[in-house]
């Protein structure tokens, strides 16, 4: 076909020469194509981590949708249906967008089935004179059918149905095309608007509208996958960055780039390594821990009701001891520290050394050694979900009651909020330290896995401290109610709080640090 000759019948053109992914098939991950570096200014979430994201509600993706839209509508002089388009081809790039149309704007014309330059694009037209409708053969007079821009024209009714059967296929709806088989003009927003079913069929077009700028963003932006949350994060940071966890409003934490649950400081390899090994033995491991938790010293049931570790035995036993490892809380330090079995000798002295005895010590090792880490691990999990639910607790209430018990505004108690934050990113770290530990050999590994017992051991201890501050003495302090009393020890309280919590985010920002670039002091002491 020469340049500038067009078949009518077809509409403007076809995409053989040009290309673009993902648009055909729904919606494509393209992760691989993100490239882009940040400009947003760097904020601190929660204790420490520098804030590389922005957190974005459904009304703020439409809004910077629209923006973006109107943006390459006006510069390119297009309708903004056709400027949504093609951003969708571009996966919302809208510089790659404007340096492929000012490079040949043919080719992207022919690509999109926009018509030729000095053509004007009209994204829905309706018949002068009357015509025979192509899908049900019914003739209509004028102003009775409507084409999508080209010369072919149906009527309403057809429309509809055509629409409707798009919209109810899912998101290949956005890549709808001219119901002409020869003709590749697209179905734009002006005609989903003027000709689809009111209500459920506009509704859920928008729907996949909103979608594909999140899922076909080139990996960009992505859904929060929190239960029930409806946000979206877009990340700012390099794609170079040591660390890519974010924390959506509804405090789900996610890593961007595996899209599993935020895991500083292991690499997102030893996350699906410890996962997959979850998967195989985490059943056996949740018998064995949620079978075998009773007071060590009058074997009573116990459950934990509380988010530290610190437990204390009923009345009259009260005895005190570590939820994780059963030790007496005084001097506790067994939670930090694996203790190597200890194998009893023989009648003669000696330890069998059958190959089934072998085995079988093998085995045991193997299995001790996963369930250590494994406690902890899931341990922190549930400290953590308790975290959240104290601090929910918080914002409905307890915020409240406690600023009328010292007569302070609710904005003077944020060091408290601030130190449940430090709380939950502590346990966070603590939890996926014990998957890092895991693939330490205690023989291969044993100056680095003696400094990781030592650095976990101050980590567990710190953060205990904090911990039990912020839950049991703030509960002590507001259970005595108003007056003098509250308002004499309220001050000396938030002085303690808030030292722990400084005191604990240094602390655990060095620990992240150890632990990502694998215990160089390791390498220091040899």
């Amino acid at each position: 076909m020469d340049d500038g000759q067009r078949n009518p019948d077809a509409g403007y053109g076809t995409d053989e020469d040009y290309v673009y992914d993902g648009v055909e098939s729904g919606y494509g991950t393209g992760d691989e194509d993100y490239i882009e570096d940040a400009e947003e200014p760097k904020v601190d979430h929660g204790a420490s981590a520098e804030k590389r994201y922005i957190v974005l509600s459904e009304d703020g993706l439409r809004a910077r949708q629209a923006e973006d839209t109107a943006k390459i509508a006006e510069v390119l002089s297009i309708p903004p249906g056709f400027a949504a388009f093609l951003l969708r081809h571009f996966k919302w790039r809208a510089d790659r967008l404007q340096e492929e149309w000012f490079s040949d704007d043919r080719r992207v014309r022919d690509a999109a089935g926009l018509p030729p330059d000095g053509v004007p694009a009209v994204p829905t037209a309706l018949n002068a004179v009357p015509f025979v409708c192509r899908i049900c053969f019914v003739c209509c007079s004028a102003g009775q059918m409507r084409s999508a821009g080209c010369s072919h024209f149906y009527c309403h009714r057809c429309w509809r149905g055509y629409i409707g059967a798009a919209v109810a296929d899912g998101a290949r709806c956005l890549a709808l095309r001219c119901p002409d088989p020869a003709c590749s003009v697209p179905v734009v927003q002006e005609l989903i608007d003027a000709a689809a079913t009111a209500g459920v069929d506009m509704d859920r077009y928008a729907r996949f509208a909103l979608r594909s700028y999140v899922e076909e963003s080139g990996g960009r932006i992505r859904w929060c996958p929190g239960a029930g949350c409806t946000r979206a994060i877009e990340f700012t940071g390099s794609a170079d960055d040591a660390t890519a966890d974010v924390f959506c409003d509804c405090r789900h934490g996610f890593c961007f780039r595996c899209g599993e649950e935020a895991h500083r400081p292991v690499s997102c390899d030893t996350v699906r390594a410890w996962l997959a090994k979850n998967v195989s033995d985490s059943e056996n491991a949740n018998w064995l821990l949620a079978n075998t938790k009773h007071c060590p010293k009058c074997r009573r049931p116990i459950e934990k009701n509380h988010g530290c570790n610190h437990m204390t035995c009923r009345t009259p036993c009260r005895h005190q001891f570590c939820w994780i490892c059963l030790d007496p809380w005084k001097n506790h330090r067994g939670c930090s520290f694996y203790r190597r079995p200890d194998y009893k000798p023989d009648a003669g002295g000696k330890l069998a050394d059958t190959k089934e005895e072998r085995w079988r010590r093998q085995a045991k090792a193997s299995l001790d050694w996963y369930l250590y880490h494994y406690e902890r691990w899931a341990a922190n999990l549930k400290s953590l979900e308790k975290v959240h639910q104290d601090m929910a607790e918080l914002e409905r209430s307890e915020l409240g009651k406690m600023a009328a018990a010292v007569s302070l505004p609710v904005t003077e108690l944020e060091f408290l909020t601030k130190a449940y934050e430090q709380i939950a990113d502590g346990r966070r770290v603590l939890r996926w330290a014990y998957a890092y530990g895991y693939y330490l050999d205690p023989e291969r590994d044993g100056k680095k896995r003696d400094l990781f017992d030592e650095l976990q051991n101050h980590a567990n201890s710190s953060l205990e401290q904090l911990h039990s501050c912020a839950e049991l003495e703030r509960k002590g302090l507001c259970a005595n109610g108003g007056g003098a009393t509250v308002a004499e020890t309220f001050k000396s309280y938030r002085e303690k709080l808030t030292h722990l919590t400084k005191v604990t985010s240094n602390y655990f920002e060095n620990l992240v640090k150890a632990f990502e670039t694998d215990l160089p002091e390791v390498y220091a002491m040899n």
